[in-house]
């Protein structure tokens, strides 16, 4: 199969340009497309045969669902069973990085939803994202476009590295804002459970809907018998060549010294790592990346999947990174590093 490598050319109308791609999808095709956290392999999450397909080109275990991206919050009645708690925070965080389970309506097949009975829906503001649903005029089932188990694309030409002859058609429209993927929230009796974390975080949930409480899977290994209810539940994620290993910040005055000797030490034998700006005076080097400063969660998870690809370019056997566990927006970042890395720590 050739890819079509389509870039986005921003002097044109994006409707204008989106004529080819909804073609492809109405057809059962697959095309990825930009969003605001990271690229999606889109398809039509309608058709069964091409949920199927989405799985195939990323090598996706069947039970791992899918999330279905729409054009704007109030197509979630056609597909699913919505509630006041839905759209209260569609009210707050839609279009956006927030995808929100409920239950599914016969409409959305069984191989969209991994077998569940219940649906993720999403309406991305990015425009880009946005004018290719609006022309497909369908709900989109997209994960992210990366083989599965590998770093999430960030950029088109990540998702080349991976769907080159997968798809038929890539769409560039350049780099993601945010960098990490969607917020993932289930409605309950009882309130909200965050799922997967993101953007938006559990305190900016809580100012929506006060009980919101933290599945235990987003800081803990999961059971080998865990039925995924979301993405990135249960499965080896985000995950580059090289092992992975994490130095966590354990709160102590001498952490970062003893983490920059550790690195020094392993950088000598050429490991890659992902450290703290404030490291790089003694760390800089071609197999060092810099997360951003210590205090800016936000920049760890921007940076984070292009670091772990730029690393897989490099002859290296380990990568140790740096991390920080925290409830704000820094757990997302923690989050993903705790499954590229499969839970394997360094004790300083």
């Amino acid at each position: 199969m050739k890819t079509e490598f389509v870039r986005i050319d921003e002097a044109r109308p994006l409707s204008d340009q989106m004529s080819r791609a909804a073609e492809i999808i109405r057809r059962g095709g697959l095309v990825a497309f930009p969003t605001e956290t990271v690229y999606g392999l889109g398809g039509n999450g309608l058709n069964a045969e091409a949920s199927r397909a989405i799985y195939a080109a990323k090598g996706r275990p069947s039970d791992n669902p899918l999330i279905l991206h729409i054009d704007e919050p109030t197509k979630a009645e056609r597909y699913a069973v919505t509630n006041e708690t839905y759209y209260a925070l569609a009210r707050r965080f839609m279009p956006g990085p927030l995808t929100v389970i409920l239950p599914k309506k016969d409409i959305v097949p069984d191989s969209t939803t991994g077998g569940l009975d219940s649906v993720a829906l999403r309406c991305p503001e990015n425009p880009i994202a946005h004018a290719f649903l609006v022309a497909c005029d369908l709900p989109i089932a997209a994960p992210s476009a990366n083989l599965s188990g590998k770093p999430s694309p960030t950029t088109a030409e990540h998702v080349r590295d991976d769907m080159d002859g997968r798809i038929e058609m890539i769409l560039d429209g350049g780099p993601c804002e945010i960098g990490v993927e969607s917020t993932i929230v289930k409605i309950t009796d009882a309130g909200v459970t965050l799922l997967r974390p993101g953007a938006i975080t559990a305190e900016m949930l809580r100012e929506v809907v006060p009980e919101v409480s933290v599945d235990p899977t987003v800081t803990e290994k999961p059971s080998e018998d865990l039925r995924p209810q979301a993405p990135g539940m249960k499965y080896r994620h985000y995950a580059p060549n090289a092992p992975v290993f994490l130095l966590c910040d354990d709160g102590t005055d001498d952490f970062d010294a003893r983490a920059i000797r550790f690195l020094s030490e392993n950088k000598r034998d050429g490991a890659g790592i992902l450290c703290f700006e404030e490291y790089l005076p003694v760390l800089a080097g071609e197999k060092t990346i810099s997360l951003g400063a210590k205090a800016d969660e936000k920049a760890h998870a921007h940076r984070l999947f292009a670091a772990l690809r730029e690393l897989d370019k490099l002859p290296i056997k380990a990568i140790y990174a740096t991390v920080a566990k925290t409830d704000g927006e820094g757990l997302a970042f923690y989050n993903r590093m705790l499954k590229a890395s499969g839970y394997h720590f360094v004790r300083l």
